[in-house]
């Protein structure tokens, strides 16, 4: 039994952040719908990288495995009706339109808790539900611009710096998925449902507890370094250093331990308190220059002979091949039914007694629209009038 099996969550998201959230749940056992337009969601016609599968491209089977496909029409008002009847069985709503959408459709908090007042509703916006921005879109880029993140690595001469994942959407997913989790948690003891909201600007804000922080009460401001130092907040050594042969990093090094490892007489006379904060540009330049002379194993090694943080840089290759992520079983491995043998990260929570795992690959649109309707005693000719008028849709396998 998976935790979260009995319970419903309905689904109607689309993108990263909201499906994301999703997934997380069906990885807990839930009975996740996937509710899509008859056409389907549009992250099944694009993708990262424009990697394409056979039916089902990468990003979305990233993203939309344990999960069901219901494809209909929520416009027309049988569409409504489907959804309605839906709503009765479920514990969980998930959406993230733009602001205004979920009201203009009838599906909205107020709408939906009358008709099932145990439901967890889940709003996801770019912005929140008020407030001057919150008709805008909200995209993963934008939204690291606006949280001043970009502003906290490279040089100062640099044009500012995104991050190399979407880590905007990752962490409006994870908060979603946590008041889920922590509503669910109060309805359990009090027998009420809720309305949560989390929205990505607030959500790239807060990750940013320590550095805002710094700004905000300890009145740092953001100065990058003329050198590539890894963050404007932390002290030297904390950076990418070039070898003979690649690049590592380094962290939080002693100096006099640095300087003697490395062969830097300067370092020794450095004080770690004092030092390490003014004088981050001449540290990382005399660490660069030294770390070209040998290749990153023999550097690698007489580091970790001397206990300090250090480590090489992957390239995705390395990632999945690497032993520790062998051992900790972080990819999943599954055969798909049109896709063939699919391998993706898998689950970042270990449970002892209620383990997660893939009950089912990323589905096709309307695949289980038949199977759902029968679930809520709708007989094959009315699926089939429906089908025909197109408020559904199914797919075959």
């Amino acid at each position: 039994m998976g935790i979260l099996t009995g319970y419903r969550v309905l689904d109607c998201t689309m993108a990263m952040a909201g499906p994301f959230a999703a997934l997380r749940l069906g990885d807990l056992g839930a009975d996740v719908i996937k509710v899509e337009p008859v056409q389907g969601e549009w992250h099944r016609f694009i993708s990262a990288a424009n990697a394409m599968g056979n039916r089902v491209n990468a990003s979305f089977l990233s993203l939309n495995r344990n999960k069901r496909s219901l494809s209909v029409d929520l416009k027309a008002p049988e569409g409504k009706e489907v959804l309605s009847d839906l709503v009765k069985t479920a514990d969980v709503f998930l959406q993230n339109y733009r602001t205004g959408v979920a009201e203009r459709l009838g599906i909205d908090y107020p709408t939906l808790s009358k008709i099932n007042p145990r439901l967890v509703y889940v709003s996801i916006s770019g912005y929140g539900s008020s407030g001057p921005y919150a008709t805008k879109a909200g995209q993963d880029l934008l939204l690291q611009a606006l949280s001043g993140s970009m502003l906290s690595v490279g040089r100062e001469t640099d044009p500012p710096t995104p991050a190399g994942l979407y880590v905007v959407d990752a962490v409006t997913a994870y908060n979603a998925f946590e008041g889920v989790l922590a509503a669910l948690l109060y309805r359990e003891r009090t027998g009420d449902g809720q309305l949560v909201e989390v929205n990505m600007l607030d959500s790239i804000v807060t990750l940013q507890m320590q550095e805002l922080s710094a700004f905000t009460v300890g009145r740092k401001p953001q100065v990058r370094s003329k050198e590539p130092h890894g963050h404007v907040y932390i002290r030297a050594p904390y950076g990418v250093f070039e070898t003979k042969d690649g690049y590592i990093v380094l962290a939080y090094t002693p100096l006099h331990k640095l300087g003697e490892t490395i062969g830097e007489p300067s370092f020794l006379k450095m004080n770690d308190e004092t030092d390490t904060w003014t004088r981050r540009d001449e540290i990382y330049a005399k660490i660069r220059e030294r770390l070209k002379t040998r290749s990153s194993d023999e550097w690698l090694e007489a580091f970790a002979a001397q206990e300090f943080w250090t480590a090489p840089v992957y390239g995705y290759t390395d990632v999945v091949e690497d032993p520790q992520v062998k051992h900790n079983g972080t990819f999943v491995e599954y055969l798909h039914p049109t896709e063939g043998s699919v391998k993706t990260p898998g689950f970042a929570i270990k449970f002892s007694k209620a383990p997660s795992k893939v009950e089912r690959g990323a589905p096709l649109n309307g695949q289980h629209t038949r199977e759902i309707l029968r679930d809520l005693n709708y007989n094959d000719k009315r699926i089939d009038e429906l089908i025909q008028k197109r408020v559904l849709a199914e797919t075959k396998l």
